[in-house]
């Protein structure tokens, strides 16, 4: 047993050598544009994920969120009724598109959101910004995809971090994103009849 010991011991000594090496070139700093993405769950739930770190850390941070509407979410009673001064909550869609079935009201409700997260982004006092579904809203053309990576490009607090969530991310917010997750679907309930379960989905 010992002898295994010490040959992990040996091991990990030259892993943690060679990762102090890599570590020791990375000394910038700088707000991400983070894009989550794919056809898999998690995508929501991994940037409100980031929302509870950013105020864990004592970052203010603001959740703009587009498509769902008044479909109520743990996470944004949650925020809501727990953490309002740390986190500014604002809802913009009205439901999903099959349920409201107007597009020029979605296009609005899109348009609504998007200018209020210029003015939360550009605001400095916010760490960290999540544009919850917008990608559904730029897949529609509900928002310009050109205006929106401008924007993001040009006009984002250096230091700001703003991560954009939903399904089929254009090409061209993926060029311009520092980070990009694709949630892959391997398995999912709902293609065996269950439904959308509340604390998982919702």
């Amino acid at each position: 047993m010992t002898d295994i010991n010490e040959r992990h011991r040996e091991k990990m000594k030259k892993i943690k050598a060679a990762r102090d090496k890599i570590m020791a070139t990375k000394t910038e700093e700088k707000g991400l544009i983070m894009v989550h993405t794919g056809n898999g769950k998690g995508k929501s739930s991994s940037g409100f994920g980031m929302v509870m770190r950013c105020i864990g850390h004592g970052m203010p941070c603001a959740v703009v969120q587009f498509i769902k509407g008044n479909w109520i979410t743990g996470e944004a009673r949650f925020l809501k009724e727990r953490f309002a001064e740390e986190c500014r909550f604002v809802i913009s869609g009205e439901g999903f598109t099959w349920e409201t079935q107007d597009r020029e009201r979605d296009i609005a409700a899109a348009r609504a959101g998007w200018e209020q997260a210029k003015v939360i982004i550009r605001d400095p006092k916010y760490q960290f910004v999540l544009l919850d579904e917008i990608n559904i809203a730029l897949r529609y053309d509900y928002l310009d995809i050109d205006e929106v990576v401008g924007f993001l490009l040009a006009e984002k607090p250096y230091m700001t971090h703003v991560c954009l969530t939903g399904r089929n991310a254009k090409p061209e917010l993926l060029e311009a994103a520092d980070l990009v997750t694709e949630m892959t679907l391997v398995k999912h309930p709902f293609s065996d009849g269950v439904k959308a379960q509340r604390g998982v989905e919702f």
